[in-house]
């Protein structure tokens, strides 16, 4: 930390204000930066999309609906775990380590690296030995279904082997390395696990054996990010500058900043994971199979947001650290209205078709699930299509108020789920996971008042809004009053989409992040602002 900063002071809170400092021009327009390496992503989150929805399609089809509930139900438990062993830790890299490179403090650059992933291995190997040693009772007490409990002890590590795979992931976003990120984590892994879910259906295997491959897949996964982020690294002038011995480790900034956002990755295991788990104790695991089976469609709906947020934290806290309030401001809306319009298409499809959609993809058997992933779609949209409050609100330091929305979020979304679920199965977790996530996501929006330098209510934002909102109406009135086949859904959801492309062309500046495209004579007459 600087020596003009208050003890315990986290670095780069507070409000921002101005600078007169001038930004090397190779940052001239970091935005656009942002926007090219997280369109890359896009790509491969597409590209990883299709490789999830065949690993999806083809367990849904193959396992019967208790052998897939009992696998959802352990993976949900192991990404509850996998959160708890992460401790926060991916949010402190994010924030500290593009701040400390920003002030060319290199020894505690390293040693948040060196904290963060000690930490996750200590908490890793007590989970692990923890659950095989007392897997008598996580048989007996842990989960109610026999094989949900042989599922959770065969694949718990997994958690610990995730936790490690976020922070890597991580620190490939710090050192701008999309391409990176773009091969281990939207090609192999989900490449991996296409691999084992197809080799189970040749051999005509079990359960047992996805759960296995998952573990061996995981592993092999890892080893290869490692591999990456020491070429990374190499490349490094300061690496070599490095020794041991002036290695600093930031315990206060980083447990102190990642601590209370545990909070945070709570809400997520409640509103994502807990929610399956209340599912298996208050239902059965069919109604689990029914609610996992629907929930990667509406996640669709942050395939864009996904996409975009591995660069956006990093290039935001170095941004707080510069205070330039005008690049912050116009980085956080340029990436919501191109989240918005991008992912527009895929809203409409989850929630005006959700019905014939689902029964494409999952087949007759989950037929009635269509209720289920609008639902949830919806909630995801609105999460995504609003921009990255809560990351904006994390690079400002503004932990006491995050750790408020999640505590009270994440009570509300355990009551009311326990209530919902009894009552309604599968349908009561859908409305109150949705419910729970716009409370969630309207609190942290209202939450960038404080200081933060983003502007809420500007006119030409509003605009691109109230044109989904808009289109979306239209659609639905569109399908209740006619209700045509699936593929005049599609194509009156892609006419919609291109509407809204064209009308908003001038808020997405295609031209200042991909001028190439403008070299083609029909894109620019199409989408010059």
């Amino acid at each position: 930390m600087n020596k003009s900063e208050p003890a315990g002071k986290l670095p780069g809170a507070g409000a921002l204000a101005p600078s007169s400092a001038t930004t090397p021009a190779r940052e001239k327009d970091a935005t656009k930066k942002h926007i090219r390496g997280s369109t890359l992503l896009l790509i491969g989150r597409m590209i990883s999309m299709a490789l999830n929805f065949g690993v999806q399609i083809m367990t849904v089809r193959y396992l019967s609906k208790s052998d897939y509930g009992a696998l959802a139900y352990a993976l949900s438990v192991v990404s509850m775990s996998t959160s708890a062993v992460l401790f926060g830790l991916d949010k402190a890299i994010a924030r500290f380590v593009p701040i400390y490179e920003e002030r060319e403090d290199h020894s505690r650059m390293v040693g948040t690296v060196v904290l963060a992933l000690a930490t996750v291995l200590v908490l890793g190997l007590i989970l692990v030995v923890g659950v095989i040693t007392l897997d008598n009772i996580v048989f007996t007490r842990v989960a109610s279904d026999p094989l949900s409990a042989m599922l959770l002890v065969t694949i718990i590590a997994l958690a610990p082997i995730q936790a490690l795979e976020s922070l890597l992931q991580g620190l490939f976003a710090v050192f701008a390395k999309p391409s990176a990120i773009f091969f281990r984590k939207n090609l192999l892994g989900p490449g991996i696990k296409l691999v084992v879910v197809a080799i189970a259906v040749l051999l005509r295997a079990n359960v047992q054996f996805i759960a296995v491959g998952y573990v061996v897949g995981a592993l092999l996964g890892i080893l290869v990010s490692l591999t990456l982020l020491l070429q990374i690294l190499r490349s490094k002038p300061w690496i070599k500058e490095i020794k041991l011995p002036q290695i600093k480790l930031p315990f206060r900034e980083v447990f102190g900043f990642s601590t209370p956002l545990l909070t945070t990755d709570m809400l997520v295991i409640v509103r994502s994971s807990l929610v399956v788990v209340l599912l298996e104790a208050l239902r059965n695991t069919t109604e689990v199979a029914e609610y996992k089976a629907v929930v990667p469609f509406a996640g669709l709906n942050l395939l864009v947001y996904q996409s975009f947020k591995y660069l956006y934290t990093p290039l935001a806290s170095r941004f707080v650290e510069r205070k330039e309030v005008a690049k912050l401001n116009d980085l956080y809306w340029q990436t919501a209205i191109w989240i918005s319009v991008i992912t527009f298409p895929i809203f409409a499809t989850t929630v005006s078709l959700a019905e014939p959609f689902a029964v494409l993809m999952l087949g007759k058997r989950y037929a009635g699930t269509g209720v289920l992933l609008a639902i949830l779609a919806f909630g995801e949209y609105f999460n995504a299509a609003f921009g990255y409050n809560s990351y904006t609100l994390q690079v400002h330091g503004k932990v006491r108020y995050i750790v408020a929305v999640d505590i009270m979020t994440a009570v509300l979304s355990v009551g009311l789920n326990m209530l919902l679920i009894q009552r309604f199965g599968a349908l009561g977790a859908a409305i109150g996971t949705t419910s729970v996530l716009v409370l969630y996501n309207t609190l942290n929006h209202a939450g960038l008042l404080m200081g933060t330098g983003i502007q809420l209510f500007k006119r030409q934002n509003l605009q691109v809004y109230a044109g989904i909102a808009a289109a979306t109406v239209g659609l639905l009135i569109l399908e209740m009053t006619i209700n045509p086949p699936l593929y005049v859904g599609i194509f009156l959801v892609a006419v919609l989409s291109l509407v809204l492309l064209l009308v908003n062309r001038r808020r997405l500046q295609v031209e200042r992040f991909f001028p190439e495209i403008m070299k083609v004579p029909i894109l620019k007459r199409l989408l010059a602002s």
